[in-house]
């Protein structure tokens, strides 16, 4: 069984009711960890429940590069970022291991922007994850881990426990995430979704996220969108990890180096 266990929700800010249903995920004890979107219009509400004792300092950023409004000058003139309407269409491939100069910067203003967004409504990152994956696209995911180890927190891995990670999809995120443990610092071991944890592949002796897009079922239950309709998140969780400590990233974040850049308020 693993040592540790973060389970995180993503989307955080989406919309009202996926922030309520992360808020009593939380008061049930499901939760130990979020991600906020901080282009989404739910997302100033978010910042404002972060402030709960039980979601405070435990909320990291959805950095996103798939969904709704830049926030940000330069990725508006990226073709392969953002439409003529300023909205975010993606377009780079997932194979793909180079941006230009100027497309890393802008994702660099783009990163920039959605963390001090977080910053001006009082919420500090606990750590970055991203929309969709987007940082499991080689360069994407370079910017991403420097800028969370500049930042002090950790970053999340690519998913690597599952039946349905092919050879070479193995070997490419073996690959990356060594490349972002070697850029950020500290991570967790291990990245999963409730399905895998279904299949019994929870590692043994290691920290595992997993990440989760809790959903309501019941009064207090909830489902999740990898999992079957109907099927519980919380009865999934208590069987697979009883009695395993659910903590946040930022326990994580407390043993990396001192390297983080001064943030402003």
């Amino acid at each position: 069984m693993p040592s540790q266990v973060i389970v995180n929700a993503d989307d955080f800010g989406l919309d009202a009711c996926t922030n309520a249903v992360i808020l009593h995920a939380f008061q049930a004890g499901l939760l130990s960890s979020a991600t906020a979107m901080a282009n989404m219009p739910a997302f100033a509400g978010a910042c404002i429940l972060a402030q709960q004792p039980l979601l405070r300092g435990r909320i990291g950023l959805h950095f996103n590069l798939t969904y709704g409004p830049a926030m940000s000058q330069a990725i508006l003139d990226e073709k392969r970022f953002c439409t003529a309407q300023g909205e975010f269409d993606l377009s780079v491939k997932r194979s793909a291991l180079r941006l230009s100069r100027r497309e890393r910067n802008a994702v660099e203003q783009e990163l920039e922007a959605q963390w001090q967004h977080c910053l001006n409504h009082g919420l500090t990152p606990s750590h970055v994850d991203s929309h969709q994956h987007v940082h499991n696209i080689w360069p994407i995911g370079e910017i991403v881990a420097r800028f969370a180890r500049q930042q002090g927190v950790p970053v999340r891995l690519a998913r690597n426990i599952g039946p349905n990670i092919g050879l070479a999809k193995r070997a490419y995120k073996t690959l990356l995430n060594w490349r972002l443990q070697q850029l950020c610092g500290v991570t967790a071991d291990y990245v999963c979704t409730p399905g895998d944890v279904k299949a019994g592949l929870a590692p043994d002796h290691a920290v595992l996220e997993v990440v989760t897009h809790p959903s309501a079922l019941g009064v207090r239950d909830f489902g999740d969108s990898y999992l079957d309709p109907g099927e519980s998140l919380m009865a999934l969780v208590d069987l697979h990890l009883a009695d395993i400590p659910r903590v946040g990233y930022g326990a994580l974040a407390r043993a990396m180096p001192d390297t983080k850049t001064t943030r402003t308020a």
